[in-house]
This record gives structure tokens, sequence and C-alpha cells, in this order.
């Protein structure tokens, strides 16, 4: 098939990479325009971008794909598919009725469960013991669309939501593929999404950071896993802000919560339900990521709380 693909974060670069491996023709490629990233506010290329320059397939940026000039543009390329990955633009009617086979996303989750922006951090967060990826046709609403293929995995006790798009990326490159192939080939059915079960989430802010440690140990666990690598749970020592990116389940230890457990070289704290976990990596503000123990090293734990 002759496909306009449209995408803009890792997520979608092995689908990308799926779409050329498997034969088709990527005639252009969608993604959101460079931005400035880390310290030094450098304009960086998405990473879509960078895969498509070195198969030197064209790329556009617009700042939006409203007007007509846009859906002309995209018209005159001739796809019999678009292909959505993560792309983070609405696509208006006029764009989703050019390409003859309709336009096609993959989503991270198992639609109509977890609608919307961060459906992977949604999962984790909500201890969810499995999700998976989904290809659909796109409608004019937000993840709406009829469901053409699913795939499920089971989501690792201790996966973080790094670890998890990753997979998910991979399992919705192949998707993507396989469902292509069939809808040229006319061997799936559409079906309607069921209402009753739809879930939406939004995306992830820095406001989800902050921990409360009278919550039981398992969903401190999942926020953790759930934020790590941006924007990472957080806790407050000695009025400065700790980044947690890792922590372990110990089973029960009642105590206050937010008191550091003492005569144990593991960074361990007490949280709600008697309950307790142990933080295996961590940042303090203005240092480097460290040890959970070598950060106890530092600090007597002896009445060591964190709010």
């Amino acid at each position: 098939m002759r496909i306009v693909f449209m995408g803009t974060p890792e997520f979608a670069v092995p689908s990308l990479k799926a779409l050329l491996s498997a034969g088709h023709e990527v005639a252009a490629v969608f993604t959101q325009p460079d931005k400035p990233q880390g310290r030094k506010m450098l304009l960086t290329p998405p990473p879509v971008k960078v895969l498509a320059a070195m198969e030197n397939i064209p790329v556009f940026q617009p700042a939006s794909l409203k007007g007509p000039e846009q859906a002309k543009a995209i018209s005159e390329l001739r796809p019999d598919a678009i292909v959505v990955a993560a792309y983070g633009k609405i696509l208006p009617k006029a764009v989703l009725d050019i390409p003859k086979f309709g336009c096609i996303n993959v989503h991270a989750s198992l639609l109509p469960k977890y609608r919307g922006a961060a459906p992977v951090q949604a999962a984790i967060l909500n201890g969810d013991e499995k999700t998976g990826v989904t290809t659909m046709l796109m409608g004019e609403a937000c993840d709406k669309g009829d469901i053409l293929m699913t795939e499920s995995t089971p989501i690792g006790p201790d996966e973080t939501a790094q670890a998890l798009t990753a997979r998910l990326a991979q399992l919705g490159a192949g998707l993507v593929v396989r469902t292509l192939d069939a809808v040229r080939d006319e061997t799936v059915e559409p079906k309607a999404q069921d209402e009753s079960g739809v879930s939406y989430v939004s995306l992830v802010t820095k406001k989800m950071s902050p921990i409360d440690w009278n919550r039981p140990a398992r969903k401190i666990h999942n926020q953790i896993r759930a934020l790590f690598p941006w924007p990472a749970a957080s806790a407050e020592i000695h009025g400065r802000r700790l980044k947690i990116y890792r922590s372990r389940l110990t089973g029960d230890r009642p105590g206050e919560p937010g008191l550091v457990v003492p005569g144990t070289d593991a960074f361990i704290v007490c949280c709600g339900d008697g309950t307790a976990l142990e933080l295996l990596e961590v940042q303090s503000e203005g240092g480097r990521k460290m040890s959970g123990c070598d950060y106890l090293r530092g600090h007597r734990a002896q009445g060591l709380k964190l709010g």
C-alpha cells in the first residue's frame, strides 16, 4: 500500500519501521514541529522525523492539519491509507475522508478502556494486570472509531511506564502491519466500541507527583512505576523535594506513614494499612540519581520522615 504516516514520539518509531520492512510505500511522514529540549533548550526534531530523514522520506511538520491547504497536500500524495501512531494532533474530516482504506490509528490500550493521552500510565496507576494495543478506524471524535484488531499483554508487577510503552510500541508495530493486510484483503470486520466500557485519561502532569504515604504501599509503588521517567513520583524531606524512580514492595511493617524504618541499610518507608515500601533509586533536589541505600548513608534514618 501507499501510506502517509503520522506520528511523533519514540512510541511511533517501531510502527514506521515495520511498515517499511513490510514493503509498504511510505509517501510522506507528518510529525509535530521541532521543539526545544534539555537544559540548553536546543531545538530538537521528534524521533519519527529522525527516522524519516534516515530513510529519505519527505517530512511535513504543520502546526495544524486544519485548513484546505493541508488536506490538498495530503490528497496530492494519493495515500491508500493513513497510519497514525501518537501523532498528537486532530485529523479533520477533510483529511479522514482522503484515503481509500481509511485512517488507521494504533492506540496503546484495549479500547474502549483508556481513551485519551496517557493510557499506559493509567493502566499502571490503576494496578491493571494486563493491557494491550488496538488498531481502529479513525473518526472525528477522540479514540471512538470502530475497532479493527487488538492484542493483549500482561503487565509486570514492577514494570514501569517507560518499559511498558516500549513493549506496546513493538506490539503495535506488528499489529498495524497485520491490520493493513487484513483491511486490504477485506478479512477484518470493523466493530463498534462498547460504550458501556469507556474510560478517559488525561495527560500526565507534575501535579500527580507528590506521594501520600497514608496510601497502601502497592498503590504508591504503582504511582512510582507509572510516573517513571517523567515527571517522577516525589516526596518532601527536610523541606526539599526527593524524586523517587524505583521501588519494591517489602510486605507488612506497621509504623507511622512516611516514617523511615531505622536499623537497616535499606531505604524502607512505612505506608498506610501497615504496609511498607523500599525506595531503590532516588534523586534529591539539585543532586544526582543514587540508590536508596546510598542516600540513607548521608542521612540518619532514626526519626527521618518523608512528607
